[in-house]
């Protein structure tokens, strides 16, 4: 555009609209880019359990190389663990494995959560040393069955062989060392019918315990001796010097003066014979 003033010719460039277009675009793509710049695209995140409902959401920045240490390399990354469940989490420990572009292993560490609130974020640094260039990350939970307590096992009456995940630790009453989870207790003593007790054992558990377990009721009369050997089996009679018993088959009799206590187990009171149905009386013609 062309502007004349008298004595003075001056040109005025005016812009196009094509160019304010232009302009007002890039100044847009300006403004989306740099919040994106700003919040780095993390690393990788992983919800933990991997099947399910996810409890824990951990989320890790891209790796930072530290000064190198030799042949090993080191690296920190800026960790978030966001609590997506509805109760609070009083601990929990994990294995972090770290893998190169080759899914070779090239590093691990361990990272820990503690009394974590429902929707809580918690965010710090995971500090690692690795052998190679790390590219991606796994997660495994440390298991809680590497905890052991210790706790002592008894039944009534006492003496039953006690079983624990069918392995025979010995007889009652029994301190037994046992890792978290879930177990079965399986009591026998000749005599009584044979028990079985679930026991569970948490990770907050501690060392002390006791498990009382009552067997069933006795499945045989005892004969208490006064030697302090019990015999089991159906009682067949007792006189004023013999008491005679029926055990595995076999009778057998012993002197009254031996025998301390006499136990006898309650049976059922046997069903008296059905009577024979009417007959009818003969028919005369």
């Amino acid at each position: 555009m062309l502007t004349w003033v008298p004595g003075i010719m001056a040109i005025t460039m005016m812009p196009t609209v094509p160019a304010v277009r232009r302009t007002c675009i890039l100044l847009a793509l300006v403004a989306l880019i740099l919040p994106a710049l700003g919040k780095e695209t993390p690393l990788q995140v992983i919800d933990w359990p991997d099947s399910g409902s996810p409890v824990l959401r951990f989320t890790f920045s891209k790796f930072k190389q530290l000064p190198s240490m030799g042949n090993l390399h080191g690296y920190v990354m800026d960790t978030t663990a966001e609590n997506l469940s509805a109760r609070v989490i009083p601990s929990a420990r994990f294995s972090i494995y770290l893998f190169d572009k080759n899914k070779v292993r090239v590093g691990e560490d361990v990272i820990s959560v503690s009394n974590v609130g429902p929707g809580e974020t918690v965010k710090f640094e995971t500090t690692v040393s690795t052998s190679g260039q790390p590219v991606s990350i796994t997660l495994r939970e440390i298991l809680a069955s590497a905890k052991t307590v210790s706790l002592t096992v008894n039944s009534t009456p006492q003496g039953a062989v006690l079983s624990v995940d069918g392995n025979q630790l010995g007889t009652t009453p029994r301190l037994i060392t046992i890792g978290a989870g879930h177990h079965s207790l399986n009591f026998t003593k000749e005599g009584f019918n044979t028990g079985t007790f679930p026991l569970e054992i948490s990770r907050d558990d501690v060392s002390g315990g006791t498990v009382n377990f009552e067997l069933g009721a006795a499945s045989y009369d005892s004969i208490e001796l006064r030697d302090g050997s019990v015999l089991n089996g159906d009682l067949v009679s007792i006189s004023g010097m013999d008491v005679e018993i029926r055990v595995g088959g076999n009778i057998q009799h012993i002197d009254r003066n031996k025998v301390k206590r006499v136990m006898f187990v309650q049976r059922d009171v046997p069903k008296p014979d059905p009577l024979p149905p009417p007959q009818n009386p003969p028919q005369t013609n």
